[in-house]
């Protein structure tokens, strides 16, 4: 089982990247969102759903194996790249804007991020600061749709 959820921790390999290995497991989620942005919103929300169960459980494997939030951990960016691309934008440009988005979350931890990743530990831990700076990018994506912004 523990190969199984090192696959899913690291995203298929994407977190072993050596360098900035949450930028890269963001940048692979891209090409899954391709493949499931024609869903409609509920059966989206319920791949992302299912993505976040086996992601809390394969970091709460992999942590105990590797350590305390270890890097190399991606399933919990892919989960926050799919819920900040929630709105499932068709541009390039408006992904690019979710990815930095996501991405300056994802770093800087602005409440209620930094509240989570600091709060809460094991699998729960390092999957819900993700999924805060998803939603949060979503948020500001969609503000910036009404705007007109984006697309």
């Amino acid at each position: 089982m523990t190969g199984i959820y090192r696959s899913i921790a690291t995203f298929l390999g994407a977190g072993n990247f050596p360098v900035a290995p949450g930028t890269v497991g963001s940048m692979a989620t891209i090409p899954l969102f391709l493949i499931i942005r024609g869903l409609s919103l509920t059966w989206y929300l319920i791949v992302v759903g299912v993505f976040a169960v086996l992601g809390v459980q394969a970091a709460e494997a992999m942590e105990k194996e590797w350590g305390r939030d270890p890097s190399r951990v991606v399933i919990d960016e892919v989960v926050g790249m799919l819920l900040a691309l929630a709105g499932r934008p068709k541009g390039l440009k408006d992904i690019l804007y979710a990815f930095v988005l996501f991405r300056v979350f994802d770093i800087v931890k602005p409440p209620p991020v930094g509240t989570l990743d600091k709060g809460l530990h094991g699998g729960i831990g390092i999957m819900a600061d993700d999924m805060a700076a998803g939603l949060l990018s979503a948020l500001i994506l969609k503000i910036m749709k009404v705007l007109g912004m984006v697309r």
